[in-house]
C-alpha cells in the first residue's frame, strides 16, 4: 500500500516552522506539521512559513499543539494556533488536555472544532501519560461527547504502547475518526512515572525499526493509506544532526527503508 509521509514538527523542536519547511522540503518529503508557538507567530513568521511551503511544493498536514488547560477554558491564545492552521492550509489540528473532567475537556472541544471549521480541519485529540487523557478509551470517550464531526482521534505508536493496547484494538474504530497517526519507535519499556514518560516522548524516541515497538503492526490495523506523521523527537538524533535538513533527510530514510521491508511503500517522487 502506498502512503504520504510528513514530517513531524516533534523532529525538528528547536527550529522555526519555516526551517522546519525547508528541511522537509530538501529531504524529499511531500508533508510537514508546525509547531505554532503564539509568542513567536506574526505576520513575519507567517510569510516566510508561507515562502517555504510553496518553493517546496509541500501540503501541511496539521499544526500542533493546542493544549487544553486544566479547567478547560480556551482562549485567544489558543485560537492563535487554530487560525495559524487555517492560513496555512493544515488538514489537521493537533490536541491534548490537562483537564480531568471529561465533559469540560469535551466542551473545550467542541469549541476547537468550530473555530476549525471554516477550513475543514479535522481536531484531532491525542492521548498520552503525561496529560489527563491517558489511554484510547478515555480519548473516545471525550470525542464521542464532543459530538462534532470535525473531532478525531490521534494515535502516536509510542503512546499507543505505553498506554497497553494492542493493535487488534483498533479493529472497533471507525476509520472517519482516524484521519492521520504518528509513527516512531522506541524501547519496550518505560518506568510508570510523569518524568520516564517524558523523558521518553522528548528524547528518546527511535526511527521506526531501531526500536523494539510494533511499529508496522499499528500502521497495518488503521485505516489504508492513512497519513503517517513521522515524529523522532530524539537526544540521539539531534546530537547526531544538528543540522534540520540533514536530520529530516535520515529519519526519512530509515523510515521509509523499515516500512517498505514492511510492505508499506511511500511514493518516491511528492
Amino acid at each position: 500500500m502506498d502512503q504520504i509521509l510528513s514530517l513531524a514538527a516533534g523532529t525538528l523542536p528547536e527550529f522555526a516552522p519555516a526551517d522546519v519547511a525547508d528541511a522537509a522540503g530538501v529531504a524529499g518529503f511531500s508533508h510537514v506539521g508546525f509547531t505554532i508557538a503564539p509568542d513567536q507567530w506574526d505576520a513575519a513568521a507567517l510569510a516566510a512559513t508561507k515562502s517555504a511551503i510553496a518553493r517546496h511544493g509541500l501540503k501541511v498536514l496539521d499544526v500542533e499543539v493546542v493544549w487544553i488547560p486544566e479547567g478547560g477554558q480556551v482562549d485567544s491564545q489558543h485560537r492563535m494556533i487554530i487560525d495559524a492552521g487555517l492560513e496555512l492550509g493544515a488538514s489537521n489540528i493537533l490536541v491534548v488536555s490537562s483537564e480531568p473532567d471529561k465533559d469540560r475537556t469535551a466542551e473545550a472541544l467542541h469549541q476547537l472544532c468550530e473555530w476549525a471549521a471554516p477550513g475543514q480541519m479535522r481536531v484531532a485529540l491525542e492521548f498520552l501519560m503525561i496529560t489527563a487523557v491517558q489511554s484510547m478509551d478515555d480519548a473516545l470517550e471525550i470525542i464521542a461527547l464532543t459530538d462534532h464531526r470535525a473531532a478525531a482521534l490521534l494515535i502516536d505508536t509510542i503512546h499507543f504502547h505505553r498506554a497497553g493496547h494492542d493493535p487488534v484494538d483498533l479493529d472497533a474504530i471507525s476509520p472517519d475518526l482516524l484521519p492521520y497517526t504518528q509513527i516512531c519507535d522506541g524501547n519496550l519499556h518505560c518506568i510508570p512515572d510523569f518524568e520516564h514518560y517524558l523523558e521518553d516522548a522528548i528524547d528518546l524516541r527511535k526511527a521506526p525499526g531501531d526500536g523494539e515497538l510494533r511499529v508496522d503492526e499499528i500502521i497495518k490495523a488503521l485505516p489504508a493509506n492513512i497519513a503517517l506523521s513521522l515524529e523522532v523527537r530524539s537526544k540521539a538524533y539531534r546530537d547526531k544532526y544538528p543540522d534540520p535538513g540533514g536530520r529530516a533527510r535520515s529519519v526519512r530514510s530509515a523510515t521509509i527503508q523499515y516500512l517498505e521491508s514492511k510492505g508499506i511503500f511511500i511514493p518516491k517522487d511528492p
